[in-house]
């Protein structure tokens, strides 16, 4: 597989993670996102033995796009703790059916996950398990039924943006498992994390990496919309 590597120095690894690629290796037993990367540096930088890449973040097996990784347990751990102090900013787009009531709105839910089907519902506030997720959308263009938004994260809860556009009556195009209407599969998941931002764990600096969604549908209908953004 091709690797698209946005950014590269002796502490981060910034790459563009392809849809339909998990994370880490599961039990699909598909090649997993931090292996290849592994794989990649082993063989730029002839290392022997096991390669270091600490995984900070992560991005559902079905969206693509920015994923910032640490090439050293002292990075790592920095990175980890700006995201756990929700220094670092996260933005993703998505196509959803129909368009919000609102075309911009803060979103407030309460999420719990079942670990055992991996799906996670909207429950009420103080409900066992439960934790806040909150986020940003703007509505950017709207077209032939589907609408993209711009999403702002400010907690990073699983599967956190198809929840919450779903329950909004709003769910994105593809989602079979949160009201997707009408797609065959999984494959077709609308979601992009297209910027990250972080401060760069050792010079200090805030960093910022960007990487447009394929040209492909349902993103092609929205090609001027994505042009003004990028």
């Amino acid at each position: 597989m091709e690797t698209n590597i946005l950014y590269e120095d002796n502490h981060l690894l910034v790459a563009v993670k392809p849809p339909e690629v998990p994370v880490q290796a599961d039990s699909s037993g598909a090649d997993d996102f931090l292996s290849i990367l592994k794989a990649y540096i082993k063989d730029k930088y002839n290392k022997p033995g096991n390669v270091y890449l600490g995984l900070v973040h992560r991005l559902d097996r079905n969206a693509g796009g920015v994923m910032v990784f640490a090439k050293t347990s002292k990075a790592a751990s920095r990175l980890s703790d700006q995201i756990r102090r929700r220094v670092t900013a996260k933005t993703y787009l998505a196509v959803v059916h129909g368009c919000p009531e609102s075309r911009r709105e803060r979103l407030v839910n309460y999420l719990l996950k079942d670990r055992a089907r991996n799906r996670v519902s909207v429950v009420e506030p103080g409900t066992p398990g439960a934790r806040e997720a909150v986020l940003n959308y703007t509505v950017l263009d709207s077209r032939e039924g589907l609408s993209l938004i711009r999403v702002e994260l400010e907690t990073g809860r699983p599967h956190q943006i198809r929840v919450q556009m779903a329950e909004m009556g709003t769910p994105l195009y593809g989602d079979v498992k949160y009201r997707g209407f009408g797609e065959r599969n999984m494959n077709d998941l609308a979601l992009w994390s297209w910027r990250m931002e972080v401060e760069h764990p050792v010079k200090k600096e805030r960093v910022a990496f960007t990487a447009p969604p394929p040209d492909t549908y349902p993103w092609n209908l929205f090609n001027i919309s994505l042009s003004e953004i990028l």
